[in-house]
């Protein structure tokens, strides 16, 4: 989908305010309810907006410690890296995961309650996805930003 002007500006005031009802976005970017409905609509319809969410406080939820985890694997075969993406998928304290380049292969964010959270989820399952070699951490500070707006 080729995107024009509009569209860019429909999807900067939609992501910046995912709950906004579409005569508000449409305000705001200079359409009237029914033109601007259906851009949103083909904006979905193409993938580009893949859904909304909530951003929770995740120190308010007990879940304030987020680790950086760097993952090499023992082999590099297709059977063993779609295992791997799809272990990860279904882990729940495994909030992001990145194909690298580099030193290691994957790199994931967890979010765990504590440290000592941490080494058990790290013992009983980091250590244990599927061709996982070595796991080196790296324990966030402190979150200095956090956004899932794209700079469109």
């Amino acid at each position: 989908m080729l995107l024009d002007e509009t569209d860019r500006r429909i999807l900067r005031v939609w992501q910046a305010q995912p709950d906004a009802k579409v005569a508000d976005v449409a305000d705001r970017v200079g359409l009237s309810h029914t033109p601007c409905w259906r851009r949103m609509r083909k904006l979905e319809a193409a993938g580009i907006v893949r859904g909304h969410s909530l951003i929770l406080d995740a120190k308010l939820l007990n879940l304030g410690v987020s680790v950086f985890a760097r993952l090499r694997l023992r082999q590099h075969d297709e059977e063993t890296v779609e295992a791997l993406e799809a272990a990860t998928g279904a882990c729940p304290q495994i909030v992001e995961c990145f194909s690298m380049t580099g030193e290691s292969d994957f790199l994931v964010r967890v979010v765990v309650s504590d440290v000592e959270g941490y080494e058990v989820f790290l013992k009983k399952t980091l250590l244990h996805l599927p061709g996982v070699a070595s796991v080196d951490s790296s324990f966030a500070l402190k979150c200095v930003k956090m956004t899932a707006q794209l700079p469109i």
